[in-house]
């Protein structure tokens, strides 16, 4: 299950350094599969569409930092608990319910990232 945050996000930004997978941003940003990864060329994405790695994709979120899901490992293969949920002080870092994955299906993710 990816992680998300909440509408109770003070955007202190303590969140973001601590992704492995370079998967929260800020507010307004968009993201793309190769910010802080490996990844090249074709890359597909939870809902099955492929995407270039390098696409700047629409923010998930306007107002607060957010984690895009499709680079959300819950730092499996890293960290032994999510690192976003650890330093946020409002404890606004929490699972996400409509992308539940197996510790087998996140660890994929994270070996199709950092290759």
């Amino acid at each position: 299950m990816a992680i998300k945050i909440t509408d109770e996000c003070i955007n202190c930004g303590a969140c973001e350094p601590e992704c492995p997978n370079n998967a929260i941003y800020e507010g307004g940003v968009e993201w793309a599969i190769a910010d802080g990864t490996t990844v090249k060329g074709l890359f597909t994405l939870l809902d099955g569409t492929q995407v270039d790695a390098d696409k700047r994709n629409t923010p998930v979120s306007v107002d607060t930092y957010y984690i895009t899901p499709n680079k959300c490992t819950e730092c499996q293969g890293f960290h032994e608990e999510p690192q976003c949920a650890a330093v946020c002080p409002v404890d606004c870092c929490v699972p996400d319910e409509m992308y539940e994955e197996t510790v087998e299906t996140l660890m994929a993710k994270k070996e199709k990232m950092h290759f």
